[in-house]
């Protein structure tokens, strides 16, 4: 009788042991997220549609929502099949892999969450890419906008040339929001010049971060803007890698020209907090033309570290001594210096990258500067070599 007893309590133990376990399992909420996080199109001869093999993956940064494969301009896209990586759980319609055609246009796709109850859309596109020929690139900073996702910053738009609008020009306004949400658009870094040399320019000013700067060591942003990408997604514990410096470019550049204003405030601060009488604080200007692969073939980007340093470094235009113009526009227009010579054929199929960056506080990048700092920009001019 002891012994039925005993199988009794040890099957009672187990029940009661699988009850608790499913109890576990039930709680376990339902995955919420609904991002794709990386896209690719596979294809057996990726040089038949792509400049680079790596153009063939995007990484998917979490704030945007249109997803550009860039083709080369006479490739096939009336039967592309893209494979998405999605959040844990989530659901993408249409179907992952699904062919279709995108001659006629971008495809939505949709993801929708674990638990159901939350949705996005993305813009998926093929954008075929010519080989246009020309002398001066104009940037005059005349398109811009707020941010469409949180509507509390400018971004700008570059004009391309069909005459359609780009979005290659890039700043750390994302930055400045994760540490001063509650500014409003005129009070960021990067902001519009209404009255520049001629219409619109672009306004940069250094600024505080406030508590978030005291605690990261991080006390000013530097108004900042450059050809490249801005990844928010690691700009709170990764800044210097938050910023991409350079778009693929498939003309030999000579020079870059432009007007600017600069006024430096004081107290010029370091990242320690430490205030510097003696240090007045200066802008920056300057252009760079790199390797975008290295020489195994892997994709290369420079960012806030390495890019007036990197080893893939073809070319550099900068303007030398960006001081006090004492409310005057100056016209600069500065050549560019080789480091070697350019490869004709690599640079036909976008092997290189070209980044053009503004900064109000020349050590921007490491956090020191004056608050109050402002460098001012308009008809900014790139010079390039035409092909016969």
């Amino acid at each position: 009788m002891r012994f039925f007893y005993h199988k009794i309590s040890v099957l009672v133990a187990v029940m009661a042991l699988a009850s608790i376990c499913t109890s576990c399992f039930k709680e376990e909420p339902l995955n919420a997220e609904c991002d794709i996080e990386k896209a690719w199109v596979h294809v057996a001869n990726p040089a038949d549609l792509f400049y680079n093999e790596s153009d063939t993956l995007i990484n998917v940064i979490s704030t945007e929502d249109k997803i550009t494969f860039t083709m080369r301009d006479d490739a096939d896209v009336t039967a592309l099949a893209p494979l998405f990586t999605i959040t844990e759980g989530a659901t993408i319609s249409p179907a992952n892999g699904s062919v279709h055609d995108f001659s006629n246009g971008p495809v939505k796709y949709t993801v929708t969450s674990q638990d159901g109850k939350w949705s996005r859309t993305y813009t998926v596109e093929c954008n075929r890419v010519a080989h246009y020929v020309t002398e001066v690139m104009n940037f005059d900073f005349e398109h811009f906008e707020l941010d469409p996702t949180y509507h509390k910053y400018y971004i700008w738009h570059n004009t391309l040339p069909d005459g359609s609008l780009g979005d290659d020009w890039a700043t750390g306004n994302r930055g400045y929001y994760l540490a001063q949400s509650s500014a409003t658009a005129d009070n960021y870094p990067t902001t519009v010049l209404e009255n520049g040399y001629e219409g619109y320019g672009v306004n940069l000013t250094t600024r505080g971060t406030g508590p978030f700067g005291i605690s990261s060591k991080k006390p000013i942003a530097a108004g900042n803007m450059f050809l490249g990408r801005f990844n928010g997604d690691i700009a709170m514990f990764k800044p210097l890698m938050a910023t991409e410096f350079g778009i693929p470019f498939t003309q030999k550049p000579l020079s870059l020209s432009g007007y600017y204003q600069y006024s430096p405030s004081t107290p010029f601060t370091d990242k320690n907090f430490v205030q510097h009488p003696e240090r007045i604080d200066a802008g920056d200007i300057y252009s760079v033309l790199y390797l975008n692969h290295d020489a195994n073939g892997n994709p290369v980007v420079l960012y806030g570290d390495n890019v007036l340093s990197s080893e893939q470094i073809v070319a550099v235009a900068r303007v030398q001594n960006v001081n006090e113009t004492n409310g005057q526009w100056v016209y600069f227009d500065i050549p560019f210096e080789y480091r070697q010579d350019i490869d004709l054929e690599l640079l036909a199929n976008r092997g290189y990258n070209l980044t053009i960056v503004f900064s109000s506080s020349i050590e921007g990048a490491s956090f020191e500067g004056a608050i109050g700092s402002t460098l001012k920009v308009d008809k900014v001019r790139l010079t390039c070599e035409t092909k016969e």
